[in-house]
């Protein structure tokens, strides 16, 4: 046998174990994930036949949900998939929102040791208030439960990225800014050349945390106020002791919310260049 066969035998060999491990890691493993959870639901469903559905049986109450996810047949009966985009609308504009104030006040911040000392207690002050409270001081400015909601999405999202933001800025290495000033760089080409480019997977890791706080909030708001949103169809199904349909939303919240935080660290991807690591709350 010559070198090359030895080489291209080499290769094909290595070629297999790495298509298995990687049918392990993305496909067997998840799956035995799921499939115990699946498990340990139909176990306690067998405790609780009164009320709670079997997987199975949650699939067959669900067919029409699955089905016809955009049906309209009535001002107040809409399909699963309207209900979630009037929620995520509701997310994104208030995310948005919230990211266009919070990524300029964290480079105020990062910049500026005074304006560090005087929003600093404000923030460690307002973090962590329940984003439930704010919704009862929303609802008497805007008196309606659509911009509330928004506004509650707002300021709980600002948090994760004005802190992440700040520490992305004041961690830009002081050589960078020697040089900089040495070269006599305007202060906006500095931001431009240097802050921002160096900030950026910082500002993106705030922005995975704002957006997955977003999506948790306005499932709790969306049962408080009512109206078209899958926070509500939470609520209104419970209230009707239909636990297949809860079931159903629990699935999509949580499939939504993963597909938004993968189209950030997408874009991150796109933006820096660099793999983003797993944001943590």
């Amino acid at each position: 046998m010559n070198i090359a066969a030895v080489f291209a035998a080499v290769a094909r060999a290595s070629w297999k174990r790495s298509k298995a491990l990687v049918i392990r890691d993305t496909v067997i493993l998840p799956g035995l994930g799921f499939l115990g959870l699946i498990l340990l639901w139909w176990a306690i469903a067998l405790f609780r036949r009164d009320l709670m559905p079997t997987p199975a049986e949650a699939l067959v109450n669900n067919l029409d949900f699955i089905l016809n996810p955009f049906y309209q047949r009535g001002p107040g009966d809409l399909g699963i998939g309207w209900l979630l985009l009037a929620s995520l609308r509701r997310v994104l504009i208030g995310f948005l929102l919230g990211a266009v104030v919070a990524i300029p006040v964290g480079f105020l911040i990062g910049m500026s040791r005074p304006m560090m000392l005087a929003l600093n207690p404000l923030i460690q002050i307002l973090k962590p208030v329940s984003p439930l409270a704010w919704l009862p001081i929303a609802l008497a400015i805007f008196n309606l439960a659509n911009p509330s909601a928004i506004f509650v999405i707002f300021i709980t999202s600002l948090w994760p990225t004005i802190i992440n933001t700040s520490l992305g800025v004041s961690s830009v290495s002081q050589d960078f800014l020697d040089v900089a000033r040495v070269l006599e760089m305007p202060r906006w080409r500095q931001i431009y050349k240097i802050i921002l480019p160096a900030s950026l997977p910082y500002i993106f890791t705030g922005l995975r945390i704002s957006l997955g706080i977003a999506w948790l909030v306005i499932v709790a708001v969306e049962m408080l106020t009512g109206g078209i949103g899958i926070g509500f169809f939470v609520w209104d199904e419970w209230s009707r002791l239909n636990l297949s349909s809860v079931f159903l939303a629990v699935f999509v919240i949580g499939l939504t919310g993963l597909l938004l935080d993968f189209a950030i660290a997408q874009l991150q991807v796109l933006v820096t260049h660099r793999r983003p690591t797993a944001a943590t709350n």
